[in-house]
């Protein structure tokens, strides 16, 4: 940390280089707005102190960008998670660098199928992040205990009615639990990809159209989600946005629903039919104290021009989902992402690559993978990456870009920590050969042409003891798979996540 003080002004001045560097010399996308640049007066960091190194690097990223840019913002819906994602890069060569999903399912779909629909959101997040882009995690969440439709969402609740479902020990209040920890097993597995998460859960509050808004003790349901993902589930990976509707006809002014600033990472307001006030504004960067603070969704994309002359601390905008085509026309679209103050993917790609690395005294969790193109292990790896766990089915596909799909070998090396001081059993299945070796001991031998075999081997560990690990394994022809995983008197068998790995 003390590394990223020292370049604290040079992270200032190089994104303004950068930027410059980029623009092509067109009229589109040419300087035709000046700039104001601020400067932060504090480091802001995340709120939760065991936040990953991934969300405490976004946080930082999108602090440093007020004054800068603008990150540009797709939302897609639950049932088909890249859409309309999709459609915004067709219509202007360019995807939005921050891709908006949703966990909510609002259709009274059967759970087998919320299932299915959830999984492919964190699949498509996972490649999203794997890609370069920036993830935003909305939840539509259907009054707990209630069928999952619109209708439950939008339910209408008393206050009297609202307040068991805060209240710790009440059958309301267990619903609630267990919808968030239905919830926490998909953001898991997102923390274990190493995916930073923009989290927004209970936006518009200050609205009465949802279950949870218009109630004076909001907060409390706030408090209640935050301790139960970050205390209980250690989603370490979340940043956490507060994000109100805009004070309007229809809505609250910000205050009466504000956690504060020690509960928040950023905060956010919808704005819809084009009126983006300057008091909305105002308020809410009043309120941020020096946080980011963004636009939560949209319906009409706004004037880059305008924001970057009058309200140019909007870190990032994002679109909600059809509206992009119901409220815009193919021109603005177009206009709007190729506009110099508009950040795109590839935008932000090479802003990251251009900012300085940071030392850090924290190992990373998971395992080194060295990937060949040969089934033996020799020469120069082709590809060297972070592996979250050991546990993929690649088919008949190719595991990464320039590695063939048979014929090719994996070397996973690091450290892994166990919690209790006990044997443990190890298993691997794997097509084909693997071997695992633990603190230097050989725990698994089967370096042969198999398919789907799994293999087990035993050793005793001590808890809170970083021992060497090195899996190493083999593909010769057809399908191709490996997984890991450890069984103890006290850990129950399952794959072993990337938390007890480091490197």
């Amino acid at each position: 940390m003390n590394t990223y003080r020292k370049f604290r002004l040079f992270t200032t001045i190089l994104p303004i280089i950068l930027l410059l560097t980029l623009l092509p010399w067109s009229e589109a996308r040419s300087l035709s707005v000046p700039r104001t640049v601020v400067t932060p007066s504090a480091e802001i960091t995340p709120i939760n102190p065991a936040a990953s190194r991934e969300a405490a690097d976004l946080l930082s990223y999108l602090s440093d960008l007020g004054g800068l840019g603008m990150v540009s913002g797709q939302h897609d819906y639950l049932e088909s998670p890249d859409e309309f994602n999709n459609k915004l890069k067709q219509d202007s060569g360019e995807y939005a660098a921050l891709h908006g999903y949703e966990l909510g399912p609002i259709n009274n779909q059967p759970q087998k199928t919320i299932a299915k629909q959830r999984q492919n959101v964190v699949n498509s997040a996972i490649k999203w992040h794997k890609n370069g882009g920036i993830v935003v995690m909305t939840y539509h969440q259907s009054l707990p205990g209630t069928a999952p439709s619109w209708a439950n969402v939008q339910m209408s609740l008393s206050q009297e009615e609202f307040d068991p479902y805060v209240t710790p020990g009440t059958p309301q209040y267990k619903r609630l639990i267990a919808d968030i920890d239905e919830i926490a097993g998909y953001l898991e597995q997102l923390r274990d990809a190493d995916v930073p998460v923009l989290w927004r859960p209970y936006h518009e509050m200050n609205g009465d159209w949802f279950w949870w808004g218009g109630k004076s003790n909001f907060v409390k349901l706030w408090d209640i989600m935050y301790n139960r993902l970050t205390g209980v589930h250690k989603l370490n990976n979340l940043l956490w946005v507060w994000n109100p509707n805009a004070p309007n006809e229809w809505s609250d002014e910000y205050e009466p629903y504000f956690p504060g600033t020690g509960k928040v990472d950023i905060l956010a307001a919808d704005i819809y039919n084009n009126d983006y006030k300057q008091s909305y504004y105002e308020k809410l960067l009043k309120l941020a104290d020096g946080k980011p603070i963004g636009i939560g969704e949209s319906g009409e994309l706004p004037d880059p021009k305008v924001l970057s002359q009058t309200q140019n601390k909007w870190v990032y905008t994002m679109t909600w989902g059809k509206m992009l085509h119901e409220n815009n026309d193919l021109q603005q679209i177009k206009n709007f992402m190729n506009n110099h103050y508009i950040v795109s993917r590839n935008d932000y790609i090479k802003q990251l690559a251009a900012r300085p690395v940071t030392s850090a005294a924290a190992p990373r969790t998971g395992l080194t993978g060295q990937y060949y193109s040969n089934p033996d292990l020799s020469g120069t790896p082709v590809l060297i990456r972070n592996d979250a766990t050991i546990d993929f089915n690649w088919r008949g596909d190719s595991p990464a870009a320039g590695i063939g799909k048979d014929s090719f070998s994996v070397r996973w090396s690091g450290k892994i920590t166990p919690s209790y001081s006990e044997e443990y059993t190890f298993t691997a299945s794997s097509d084909d050969g693997v071997r695992v070796y633990i603190g230097g001991k050989l725990v698994i031998d089967s370096w042969k042409k198999q398919s789907g075999v799994s293999h087990k081997g035993s050793i005793r560990l001590t808890a809170g003891t970083a021992y060497d690990i090195k899996v190493e394994y083999f593909e010769n022809r057809g399908d191709a798979s490996i997984r890991l995983m450890w069984k103890s008197k006290s850990q129950k068998p399952a794959v072993i996540s990337k938390t007890a790995f480091s490197y």
